[in-house]
């Protein structure tokens, strides 16, 4: 069996994406073996792609150079005989790997000076590839001036034994409608829709019966712990889940509501009604991949501006966003 390494991104959401790559690269050759060298958090992630033989832990602390580890690693791949690499960063760093595993060809997009680390590099052009999942696919393409493939979405693997014992773990049973909330946004305040508006829509579903489980990581423990307070009756998931286990508690919602962020393109990828909140970012850039969904944004004439906080100081591309609004959009999907 021939294999093909994938360096992959270092983003929930980047991660979520390039699946649609892994999906197009087992299309072309059915018998290739996909492998991602990828960081560590990301394994159950990549365990729920069918399409990935082997994730490959990358060794190293985000932002970390580590030349001696990258060297080491380097030359353990190189008894696995790989014909191929694709790296999804544009990172100089990111080439150093599948350069000391002698992999005869090396794909990625110019950036940050990496002739001779790549021998097949590519020349982006952010006018025809808009988005970012396009820019993952092309990379799939033998020639730079092939014709882009098409596309498909992200789907993760759900094992239902797994989504029953977190189900069980959390005692969120199926006795009633499940909403997932996904009130935090790794990249910065300016992708965070206000709390006070998170918990107006989760009073109102819990108030008609539904279950409201707010999702996050440890970063977002005081976000979410501020919906909770407001909105009792929430069962607030911040920091207490793993990633493997929010994906399958995610896969048990009924409905998700959710910031620009990796969880959402994870809700997305799980086929779940979805609405994204977009503020400082682009949805035309990284929009959920999903059919059943919505998109929540006010397009102000200062959006996107694709900061982390508010240059302008009143973050009005989410402040001005009602609750009424995403309540409407919600709405629409569980009614489709």
């Amino acid at each position: 069996m021939s294999r093909l390494l994938v360096v992959g991104p270092s983003w929930v959401g980047d991660m979520v994406m390039a699946q649609s790559l892994f999906k197009v690269l087992r299309q072309r050759r059915p018998g290739v073996a996909v492998d991602v060298l990828a960081p560590g958090w990301s394994l159950p992630l990549l365990a729920r792609m069918p399409e990935v033989a082997r994730g490959i832990e990358m060794p190293l602390r985000h932002g970390e150079l580590g030349l001696a580890k990258r060297w080491r690693l380097g030359r353990e791949l190189r008894a696995a005989g790989y014909r191929r690499a694709i790296l999804l960063p544009n990172s100089w760093k990111s080439a150093l790997v599948p350069f000391w595993a002698d992999i005869p060809r090396r794909t990625g997009w110019l950036g940050e000076q990496r002739y001779g680390l790549l021998n097949d590099i590519r020349k982006l052009d952010k006018q025809s590839l808009t988005m970012t999942v396009q820019r993952f696919v092309a990379l799939a393409n033998d020639h730079a001036d092939d014709p882009l493939p098409e596309i498909p979405p992200p789907a993760l693997r759900i094992d239902p034994e797994q989504l029953d014992a977190a189900r069980a773990e959390f005692g969120i049973d199926a006795d009633r409608p499940l909403l997932a909330l996904c009130p935090g946004a790794e990249y910065g305040a300016a992708k965070r829709w206000p709390e006070a508006r998170y918990a107006g829509l989760a009073r109102d579903y819990l108030v008609r019966g539904w279950r409201v489980a707010l999702f996050g990581s440890l970063k977002d423990k005081a976000v979410s712990a501020a919906i909770a307070t407001a909105a009792p009756g929430c069962i607030d998931l911040a920091g207490r889940t793993s990633l493997a286990r929010a994906i399958d508690l995610l896969a048990a919602s009924n409905a998700v509501v959710s910031n620009d962020s990796g969880l959402m393109h994870v809700a997305a990828a799980l086929q779940r009604p979805l609405v994204a909140i977009y503020g400082s970012s682009d949805p035309g850039f990284t929009p959920p991949l999903n059919v059943e969904h919505r998109i929540a944004s006010l397009g102000l004439d200062c959006s996107p501006c694709f900061q982390r906080e508010c240059p302008l100081g009143h973050l009005d591309c989410l402040n001005k966003l009602p609750v009424a609004r995403v309540a409407m959009l919600l709405r629409e999907l569980l009614a489709a």
